[in-house]
């Protein structure tokens, strides 16, 4: 339980679906200290429904598992996605597997359904599309879904904090929390700068001909497909294309040079546990907001697969996920290791 609205009206759903619930929190590293606000919310949720509350301590693993990894990420050049790695590590990792040892099932208040297929568990998309919260799941197998209730699949989120307030639930008006949950202020530069300053290494910016037209301030403040923010002028707009890392170097050039029809990927899971049949229609977004864009599949073993576009995608970042659905069925997906032109 976050302390916030969704998992709480998700306890007073399955309480009301006759389930025996318990809550429990997580503290991950943060800055400024630990989770005390969070688990405080979560508490008076839990009093207020009359449910046992327990808070795990995962300090030191989150910041591990999801902090390092986040600024190695960045370190090499790469735009990750820590909400990934802390769902697939942690959420529905180790909190789920603390769930089975003790015979119960996990509950989320993420957005997103489980259904039964004809042989196999299906992860499909919540009818909220705004809330939708699939893409971040994509790497749930058949034997977490087993273990597992996603009670606001069906719901809009205006009607889950409507229910929360005809509940009387003490966090029916808190504000959800935005961006990346460890950094206080959501300021990227800042937290670079008093927690990993090797990130704001300074180095050249270079057009496609090698000219260097300038300096940008860290690799890990700019992301490919990005205009704002470089501090160059020339006769056209500029866009980067691709952050060197061994150079140090930002990669930059016009719009024309942007696009690419194909990615490879790693780390490819697949939610019913192997690749879907060949002529499976697939849609994949390169990002959480993305709009689905149809592809082709391409399998190569290994946990990695080539995925190919029916048009160019400007902005295909290394780091980031990209996640295949058919329709609102999500398929699988993995880590975005390159672009590539062919």
């Amino acid at each position: 339980m976050s302390g916030g609205v969704d998992s709480a009206v998700t306890a007073a759903l399955l309480l009301e679906a006759g389930y025996r619930v318990r809550g429990v929190t997580a503290r991950f590293w943060r800055e400024g200290g630990d989770d005390q606000e969070v688990a405080s919310a979560a508490l008076a949720v839990c009093q207020h429904l009359g449910i046992a509350h327990e808070v795990i301590d995962l300090v030191e693993v989150f910041r591990q598992s999801v902090v390092q990894r986040f600024t190695a990420d960045y370190a090499a050049g790469r735009t990750p996605n820590p909400c990934i790695i802390c769902n697939r590590d942690l959420k529905f990792g180790l909190l789920l597997d603390r769930a089975v040892e003790h015979g119960e099932r996990l509950a989320t208040g993420h957005y997103a359904r489980i259904k039964l297929g004809s042989k196999k568990l299906r992860l499909h998309a919540g009818v909220d599309a705004s809330k939708d919260q699939s893409y971040f799941l994509y790497m749930l197998g058949q034997r977490q879904l087993a273990r597992m209730i996603l009670p606001l699949g069906g719901w809009r989120k205006v009607d889950v904090v409507a229910h929360a307030r005809a509940l009387g639930l003490p966090v029916a008006e808190r504000a959800e929390s935005q961006d990346v949950c460890f950094i206080s202020d959501g300021n990227y530069r800042r937290f670079f700068r008093e927690h990993a300053p090797n990130l704001l290494r300074p180095g050249p910016i270079d057009d496609l001909d090698g000219h260097v037209l300038g300096e940008h301030g860290g690799l890990a403040l700019y992301t490919v497909g990005q205009r704002e923010g470089l501090g160059i002028s020339a006769g056209e707009p500029l866009y980067v294309l691709r952050l060197d890392a061994a150079r140090n170097a930002l990669v930059v050039g016009p719009a024309a040079a942007l696009g690419q029809r194909a990615l490879l990927a790693d780390d490819i899971t697949y939610v019913a546990g192997a690749p879907p049949p060949a002529d499976l229609p697939l849609q994949a977004k390169i990002r959480y907001r993305a709009r689905p864009v149809a592809c082709r599949l391409v399998d190569q073993g290994e946990r990695v697969a080539r995925i190919e576009f029916e048009r160019p995608l400007r902005d295909i970042a290394p780091g980031q996920a990209v996640v295949m659905y058919n329709g609102t069925q999500v398929i699988g997906g993995g880590t975005i290791r390159c672009a590539l032109d062919d």
